[in-house]
């Protein structure tokens, strides 16, 4: 285990020597026009952000029936749908995490749709279990996520689970790592954080080692 921690370690070292050695060669004309790059960027973003907003993105909210589910996959690059049942406790689970990921994910829509209010939708989306979450990306539905098989199978699944499984349909973005869940990152972050302190304590224990009666 000692083994696996420092290599983990030095690896996670040489990554940052790595950039370091990087940015040291930048000259100012280059840290200029990273510089411009990146406001440009936020002024697109903030844009974006706006419009997104102004279509109902960063809220949670049900819709009325099949036509106001096409219309907001018309005007939305990314859907996630929960089709529900009101007699349906899971559904109750699902609104829980799905309300906190719409405010934190603005570039993405999220809505909820009763299943019996729609029964030409579920029946081409072939809807069978519910709660089944419909994916949508670029007007077309890319992926589900059915039940809660693929969340743990379980009904107190974590909230940064159910984002992990929608980053994976890349219906949202997200920026940790997409083939591993969560609670296996955080593991990875722990281990991590015990080879450095690791590492930090044989140096100290060298230092105390050394001969200075000379």
């Amino acid at each position: 285990m000692e083994e696996v921690i420092q290599n983990i370690a030095k690896t996670v070292e040489k990554q940052l020597d790595n950039e370091i050695e990087r940015l040291d060669q930048l000259d100012s004309s280059d840290l200029e026009a990273i510089r411009q790059q990146r406001i440009n960027e936020m002024k697109e973003r903030a844009k974006k952000k706006q419009e997104w907003l102004a279509n109902g993105h960063g809220t949670y909210t049900e819709i009325d029936g099949e036509k106001d589910f096409f219309g907001i996959c018309n005007k939305s690059d990314r859907v996630v749908c929960h089709f529900y049942k009101n007699d349906t406790p899971r559904c109750k689970i699902v609104d829980m995490h799905l309300k906190i990921l719409a405010q934190k994910h603005v570039e993405t829509r999220f809505v909820k749709l009763d299943a019996e209010r729609a029964p030409f939708l579920t029946g081409r989306l072939k809807i069978r279990v519910i709660p089944t979450i419909a994916l949508v990306k670029d007007n077309k539905t890319k992926d589900f996520i059915v039940g809660f098989t693929e969340l743990g199978n379980r009904d107190d699944f974590a909230t940064d689970m159910l984002e992990w499984r929608l980053a994976r349909s890349e219906v949202i973005e997200y920026s940790g790592d997409l083939l591993v869940p969560p609670a296996e990152a955080r593991k990875q972050r722990a281990l991590n954080v015990q080879a450095k302190k690791t590492i930090r304590d044989r140096g100290d224990d060298s230092d105390s080692d050394l001969d200075l009666s000379d």
